[in-house]
């Protein structure tokens, strides 16, 4: 399955980064706890793109920072080689 590599889902370091709670998250982002458990723990097996842009504005963070592809063969990704990782500009 991991022939073509994965997506990686970074909501649990964006929250930790931007000092908010899954509930304060939960609520501006107008979704369960539960839901938001399931990507910061990346076991959702079907973006949805609402779910992504409510998590985007939220978080005041572009998808860039949100999912990252991680190769084929690659354990993590670059957030978890460097948590401290900025995004470009």
């Amino acid at each position: 399955m991991d022939q073509y590599g994965r997506i990686k889902i970074n909501l649990d370091r964006l929250i930790k980064a931007r000092g908010i709670s899954k509930n304060k998250l939960s609520h501006r982002a107008e979704m369960q706890r539960s839901q938001i458990n399931h990507y910061c723990n990346n076991t959702v097996t079907r973006l949805d793109v609402d779910v992504l842009a409510r998590l985007c504005s939220a978080l005041n963070c572009g998808i860039d920072e949100l999912l990252e592809y991680v190769p084929p063969g690659e354990a993590g990704g670059a957030a978890e080689a460097n948590p401290e990782r900025e995004r470009d500009s």
